[in-house]
């Protein structure tokens, strides 16, 4: 076992980590995922734990916090109206499919191979929000019916192989289909539910080596770091939403843009072995 003054530096990490996630998750509707997974890596890999499903317990552990943040973040938007439900209705059946295949996908894969996903797909979508213009449209509302049926499930899809909530992928979907940026945040966060639920049912029943994994972890859900980011995001992720109502719309594309950029780097970084 780790030493204990090592033990209380990666638990103070984590609280820090759980905080800012949760006021990432409120400001953003991301879920704090993108934040969670490589913090999670890092702390793991720091005690010494590894091995070749160690992205799976940050993937499984960072998707068991996103249900405690997105229901906060989505009761808090919607207290201001900012969620629109008929959209979020419409959505989840077809991501809550998306999850559960991502589940089965994300089980056979390795840890470098999860990572360079992470830090491909999110360098794509931050250049994407950094780089893209407001006047960028796919369509004037969002998409319903065949093509509706396909999207929902890729977001939900990618969402799980990244351990991130709905924000990453709905918030730059919305918005290209006319969406305001707040309206989108808001409604973003409740598809992390609709990823969450069904992918962390399925994770619990991951079998994650013994030998590999931390202590507590349940499939490969890490219940220790689960406790210590929720009790933090519960208390930050109201903070978040405030944030998000008082920014320009502009300036949060950005802020987004930025640290998911910066974030993914560094996990693609790792991938690569720099």
């Amino acid at each position: 076992m780790p030493d204990t003054s090592l033990l209380v530096q990666m638990t103070l990490m984590l609280m820090a980590t759980g905080g800012f996630a949760g006021v990432l998750a409120g400001a953003l509707g991301v879920g704090g995922g993108i934040v969670l997974v490589p913090s999670f890596f890092y702390v793991f890999t720091t005690l010494g734990y590894g091995g070749p499903q160690l992205m799976q317990v940050c993937l499984a552990t960072s998707l068991a916090t996103i249900i405690v943040t997105s229901l906060r973040s989505v009761l808090s938007h919607h207290k201001r109206g900012a969620v629109d439900w008929h959209i979020l209705r419409g959505w989840t059946p077809g991501i809550a499919i998306g999850a559960l295949a991502g589940v089965s996908v994300a089980a056979n894969l390795s840890s470098t191979f999860l990572q360079a996903l992470f830090g491909g797909l999110g360098v794509f979508i931050g250049l994407y929000l950094g780089f893209g213009r407001a006047t960028w449209r796919l369509g004037s509302e969002m998409p319903k019916g065949v093509k509706r049926a396909i999207l929902s499930p890729i977001l939900g899809f990618l969402s799980v192989l990244m351990g991130i909530g709905g924000g990453s992928f709905g918030v730059p979907m919305m918005t290209l289909y006319n969406s305001p940026i707040h309206r989108a945040v808001a409604t973003a966060a409740g598809f992390g539910m609709a990823i969450a639920v069904p992918s962390v049912i399925g994770f619990l029943f991951l079998d994650v080596a013994a030998d590999n994994r931390p202590p507590f972890t349940v499939g490969a859900v890490n219940l220790v770091a689960f406790g210590v980011v929720i009790a933090m995001t519960l208390i930050t992720a109201p903070l978040g939403v405030k944030l998000a109502h008082a920014m320009d719309g502009k300036l949060l594309k950005r802020v987004f843009a930025v640290f998911l950029t910066l974030v993914a780097l560094n996990m693609l970084r790792k991938a690569l072995g720099l």
